[in-house]
């Protein structure tokens, strides 16, 4: 795909996200832009970070971090068609294609095992000793990309330096008639992969399988080589069951901060990589990405499926950014409920929930061959706590309210505070009150939403936000005709103030934050509260609502400073 078509594709993406970004005209327009510069960044492969994308244009952050996973695939497509292309320019010749039998070097070659996108494995003889061994070779031959041969390169290096008995070992590096290649140990039997397409395995296999794969890729973290590609068609299986770790390709280095995955590259694959890789964080993909992918694999061989399995490659990166996994006895009751725990801890989103290294992965399936107890079932409580107090990829459209709230916190504790001295003046007529929650509420989510708009687009969760604070303020202009209905002293319906403002930090909680459970709580035990004290329920809902309001104000507009 050439840096013109791409573009198109980024416009054409933009344009149907249209009525999702809700943004105005010429907005999209520069959005459109913006996206179609930094898809052509990539193609040239230049290394670009999510993080430091959204500081640079902070006006689109929100929408960049919905749009990154669409450029990291969209990558890949273009990457590939682009070398596809190349390619075809030169009619008739099969760079890959080889005569076989056929001498190559020191070896025989047989006949073909397997090619992938970028690589292609012989069976081989090697002369001398006449050992079976598998021959690996870039694919395109001489027409192969520079990031091919760099990445054929890494692979090469990355699996020598590692010796482990669940890791395919590399015999010898080289090159013959300006071929590359690399010789390893021949697995006979099948890919993991191939095996899952005859269906699930059970609980015990499925468990030993993975301990042998995590222990495996414990060690290679302990020599700081992170996989980065983890698989069910990277795994193989020989003629006993045993499983090694293959393909190193998008490898790299954990010590030092040398990549082997040349800038641009497609880190991963959709349905087996991290929320952190999916969504373009490279600073943040490390050991616990591993760890994730062994639990989408662990899932995949309990279920017959991955965890998350979109219509295409753009809509499964959005599913492992934005989704929960189905738990796997859902999909496969003769799954071990034990193995489904370990197999859950592996797939949370936050990092700091799942096991802290493969070795502990591999520590709790082995506990789980062996019929002892997991750590899997006994979270700790800070994990629990951490859990439900998250925050969802939604939250950094706070970072654009955060000076609004504590704006809406003084309004907030002004009007509180002017309808208290109403009360304690003895002003029982309803239409003050009802002016200054009605009117001037009202003007007031006027000026504030007219002010979010002036900040740049307005994110599809921002509108449903503003549609739960929109229903709030309805349910307070109601109060007052409610009470004259029911024949009640002015203001007798304040402590529903309290209960619709906890009742707004809810949706929030569940929407953007988990944080915003505790000014919920705070907010329905001041409605209590206002029950209970009702000389002076107006100034506690004002000081109350006014400090939730202004605290999760200044720690958004402070995070936003200091990205």
């Amino acid at each position: 795909m050439s840096r013109n078509r791409t573009s198109r594709f980024f416009l054409d993406i933009v344009a149907v996200s249209e009525p999702i970004l809700s943004t105005a005209e010429s907005d999209e327009q520069e959005l459109a832009a913006l996206i179609s510069r930094l898809a052509d960044q990539v193609a040239r492969g230049e290394q670009l970070e999510l993080a430091t994308v959204c500081r640079q244009h902070p006006k689109f952050a929100a929408d960049l971090r919905e749009l990154w996973g669409v450029v990291i695939v969209a990558n890949m497509a273009g990457s590939n068609n682009s070398q596809i292309d190349t390619i075809a320019l030169h009619a008739g010749q099969t760079p890959s294609h080889l005569d076989l039998p056929c001498e190559f070097g020191n070896y025989t070659l047989e006949y073909e095992l397997g090619r992938g996108g970028m690589g292609i494995v012989y069976a081989a003889r090697r002369h001398g000793d006449d050992q079976p061994v598998a021959i690996k070779m870039i694919l395109k031959g001489d027409f192969a990309s520079t990031a091919d041969r760099d990445r054929f390169d890494s692979e090469a290096l990355a699996a020598s330096r590692l010796d482990h008995p669940h890791i395919i070992p590399i015999y010898e590096i080289g090159s013959h008639n300006g071929r590359a290649f690399f010789c390893m140990k021949l697995i006979s039997g099948e890919s993991l992969s191939e095996r899952l397409g005859r269906g699930p395995l059970t609980s015990e296999v499925a468990a030993r399988i993975m301990s042998e794969i995590s222990h495996a890729i414990q060690y290679a973290h302990q020599n700081g080589v992170l996989h980065r590609d983890l698989k069910p068609s990277n795994i193989l299986l020989d003629e006993s069951g045993h499983a090694y770790v293959a393909d190193f390709g998008l490898a790299k280095h954990n010590h030092g901060q040398m990549s082997l995955t040349k800038s641009g590259a497609v880190i991963g694959t959709p349905a087996y990589m991290s929320p952190e890789q999916a969504s373009g964080a490279r600073g943040q993909v490390g050991v616990l990405s591993d760890v994730y992918s062994l639990g989408a694999i662990l899932y995949h061989t309990l279920t017959g499926r991955p965890p998350f399995l979109g219509t295409s490659p753009v809509d499964t990166v959005l599913m492992v950014i934005e989704q929960d996994p189905v738990a796997p006895r859902v999909i496969n009751r003769q799954c071990n409920r034990y193995l489904e725990m370990i197999t859950m801890r592996c797939l949370q989103k936050p990092m700091d929930l799942r096991y802290d290294s493969a070795g502990a992965l591999a520590k709790d399936l082995d506990a789980f061959l062996n019929d002892e107890s997991i750590s899997a079932r006994f979270g700790r409580f800070s994990q629990i706590i951490g859990n439900v107090l998250r925050e969802t990829h939604h939250a950094v459209v706070l970072e654009n309210w955060g000076v609004l709230w504590m704006w809406h916190s003084l309004v907030l504790l002004v009007a509180s505070l002017a309808t208290e001295v109403f009360f304690w003046l003895n002003i029982t007529s309803r239409w003050q009150y009802w002016l200054m929650w009605t009117v001037g509420m009202g003007a007031w989510a006027i000026v504030f939403w007219m002010i979010r708009h002036r900040m740049g687009p307005v994110t599809f969760i921002e509108r449903q936000v503003a549609h739960v604070w929109a229903s709030a303020l309805i349910g307070v202009m109601l109060l007052f005709p409610l009470e004259v209905a029911l024949n009640l002293p002015v203001l007798s319906l304040a402590p529903l103030l309290g209960a619709l403002a906890g009742m707004t930090f809810l949706i929030k909680a569940g929407m953007l934050s988990g944080s915003f459970y505790l000014p919920a709580v705070v907010m329905f035990a001041t409605s209590a509260a206002m029950a209970a004290l009702p000389s002076i329920a107006m100034l506690l809902f004002g000081v109350t609502s006014a400090a939730c309001f202004f605290l999760s104000g200044l720690k958004y507009y402070r995070r936003k400073n200091n990205r």
